[in-house]
Formats: C-alpha cells, structure tokens, sequence
C-alpha cells in the first residue's frame, strides 16, 4: 500500500514531476495513533463541519483523538466536527480505501456540511509520475463534486500538508493543481501548509512522519489565523 500509513517498512516516494526527485521513508509506524469516534448529532443550529483528509487530519500521532487539530478548532467555534479522513488517502493514492470513498460521506452526510475543509494531497507524492494527469483531473473532480452537491456548503481548501524539510518537484506541482481546482469553483484557499512545520523536529511524534501533540497544536494555532481571516 502505497501513501503515508502506520505500517513498518519502506516506501519509495516518486515525485511526479521527475523521476529524480525522489523521496525515501523508512519505518513507518505510528507511535500512538488517535483512534476514530462514533459521531454524535449536531446540536440545534450549529456548523457542521466537514474534514476531508488524510492520516495528518484524522489525527495519526497525537495521543487523543481530541487532540488532533481538526477536533481543536472545532471545539474553538464550537462546529460540529464530522472527520472521516483516512491514513495513506490521497485524491488518487488509495482511492476507496476500506470500500468506502470519502466525498461519498461528506456530500452525504445528513445534516449537510455548513462548511468543508479539505486538506488532501500529500500523499499523492507517492505516485509515480504516469499518473500525473489522473490526479490533477482527479483534484478537479472533488472539488467540482462539492460545489455541485453541496452548494451552499462553504468550501476551503488547505494547501497539502508536508513532512521533511526536503521537497520534491511534486509537492509544488501538487501545490498549484490544487490551488488552481480551488480558483476554478470559487473556493477560500489557505496557502502555505506546506511549510507550517519545517524546521521543528519536536513537533513529530517518534515515527519522524505525523506530528505530535504538539504539531498538531501548532497547525490549530495557524489555521485559526486564517479561519479568522476568512470570517469564519
């Protein structure tokens, strides 16, 4: 399986952009993965709020679910917190991974989202470069599918998370195809995520891959800048 997950062993990232820009990660084991919640139902008149993401939203490596950043600028606004993400998920890497694909349960999802937070994309740099133009498509079609099925949902996309101080060509590649599908719908884009927890090795739970409780503290404290910034 390819994509960030909690397994040992060892992957061969290769960018999309060239097949020199590779990555190496070893080991992969989470060293305390936040365990998914039954989810309650929304109080009367609160925002729903969706998270479409991967192991850095649902939380791999904090040490409580309740600590991941999601269910802390939740709890901050006081949204109802609705966080199906998956660990090794991508917009193509492991598409419908446990037989269930995502969009399917945001657009689904009954009351509809009032807002969704899409932070994917970082495990799409594990692809090999063949499949670059299924994943710029495959960015374009989420997006396209949230607008149309929810569309008085407020949409904001997140720049993708990334690891290492080392970047391949990808990340910016999938930086731009990104930012670029938010434009085409009108989406609130947040950019610099990438970047959010470069130069900080103490923000990494002990696998070296997901961030801490502390890390994810930190992605709370930056996204709650931009919520704010977009009035939300």
């Amino acid at each position: 399986m390819r994509g960030l997950r909690s397994r040992g062993g060892t992957i061969a990232a290769v960018a999309i952009a060239a097949a020199t820009a590779a990555v190496a990660c070893t080991a992969l084991t989470a060293c305390s993965a936040a365990s998914d919640r039954s989810e309650p139902t929304p109080t009367q008149g609160a925002t729903v709020a969706a998270f479409y993401g991967d192991s850095y939203t649902r939380g791999t490596g904090t040490s409580s679910p309740e600590r991941r950043w999601s269910s802390l600028v939740a709890a901050e606004r006081g949204w109802f917190e609705f966080n199906p993400s998956v660990d090794g998920l991508g917009f193509v890497i492991n598409r419908g991974l446990g037989g269930t694909d995502l969009v399917d349960l945001i657009v689904e999802h009954e009351p509809p989202p009032d807002l969704v937070i899409v932070t994917m994309g970082l495990n799409d740099n594990f692809l090999g470069p063949s499949e670059a133009g299924d994943l710029e498509a495959a960015i374009g079609d989420d997006f396209e599918r949230f607008r149309e099925e929810l569309p008085d949902a407020r949409l904001v996309v997140v720049e993708p998370f990334w690891y290492t101080d080392e970047r391949p060509d990808s990340v910016e590649r999938i930086i731009g195809w990104v930012e670029e599908a938010a434009d085409r719908v009108g989406a609130d884009h947040i950019d610099g995520a990438s970047r959010w927890l470069e130069g900080h090795p103490e923000w990494m739970a002990a696998d070296g891959i997901h961030p801490n409780d502390e890390g994810h503290a930190e992605i709370a404290r930056r996204l709650d800048v931009e919520f704010e910034r977009l009035g939300l």
